[in-house]
């Protein structure tokens, strides 16, 4: 079965490790994070975006998720990934998602606990837990897109008050990582981190994690990070395979063609569980 995000997260808080959120939009991403959680018998969070939801189908998502949950024998949590639209993360709480994400970091900060505590008040009522954004993060990640002049990182004290008002669940951050491909290598600033940490009793989300080296993302589970997202280094692994399966064998059978991908996704998955400290914990 799917479990709240909020278990996964205090069990990681408490143990000073994250559990990784991988995005999935098919069937055999999905088959190559749950291969990988269940080697490393690791708790997961298996996301998806808004557009993630229009490519595939809520309902084929919720079916996989729920097998993908009772088959694995790790805690699995299905995730909304970057919610903007209410109606679809009603849809979702009623679906059967294990948690949502409201982004309404693009609003003020006013408008932005308004609208995250009535996404609370609802998802609470089923049973459902709740990340929300504090910070924009610059980069293009699926429909969310934000310049580097729109990007701001998140303010400690802000970050206090928005937990205590809205009554989320888990908090991303924007701390200098970024969605999509780093030109350069990021720098984190682990001081507002620990600033943060240290103010907010809640655990944290750290966003755009693809190539962000281990030293520092070992310094920001230090810090109290909890969450940590993949997408675009899946994505990459995924391509990969493909292009170099097709660039060798001359085949139009889907299952030859996909098969090596879901190994390449698996291997990148299992790797950064092992530098997330979340190998071993999954109890359930």
């Amino acid at each position: 079965m799917l479990v709240p995000l909020r278990e996964l997260l205090q069990g990681a808080k408490k143990g000073r490790y994250a559990v990784g959120a991988f995005n999935f939009s098919n069937l055999e991403i999905l088959q190559a994070i749950i291969l990988a959680a269940k080697r490393r018998s690791a708790p997961v969070i298996i996301q998806t975006s808004q557009s993630a939801i229009k490519y595939a189908g809520l309902e084929y998502i919720v079916a996989m998720a729920r097998v993908a949950g009772d088959l694995s024998g790790v805690p699995v949590a299905l995730h909304l990934d970057h919610g903007t639209d209410l109606a679809t993360i009603e849809a979702c709480i009623k679906a059967g998602y294990s948690s949502v994400m409201i982004d309404a970091s693009h609003y003020s900060f006013s408008e932005n606990i308004r609208v995250t505590k009535e996404v609370v008040a609802l998802a609470h009522a089923y049973g459902v837990s709740v990340e929300a954004e504090l910070g924009r993060l610059a980069g293009e990640e699926d429909e969310i897109s934000v310049g580097e002049q729109e990007a701001a990182y998140t303010d400690p004290d802000q970050a206090r008050v928005f937990a205590e008002q809205t009554g989320v669940d888990a908090l991303a951050v924007a701390v200098g990582t970024a969605h999509g491909l780093y030109q350069g290598e990021p720098h984190l600033d682990f001081v507002r981190l620990q600033q943060i940490a240290e103010i907010v009793p809640i655990p944290l989300v750290l966003h755009g994690a693809s190539g962000v080296p281990a030293e520092s993302i070992r310094q920001a589970i230090e810090r109290g990070i909890c969450k940590i997202n993949i997408d675009t280094e899946l994505r990459m692994a995924f391509t990969k395979a493909v292009k170099d399966y097709l660039d060798h064998h001359d085949t139009y059978d889907p299952r030859r063609i996909l098969s090596p991908a879901i190994d390449a996704m698996a291997d990148v998955v299992e790797a950064k569980i092992n530098l997330f400290g979340s190998a071993n914990k999954a109890v359930r």
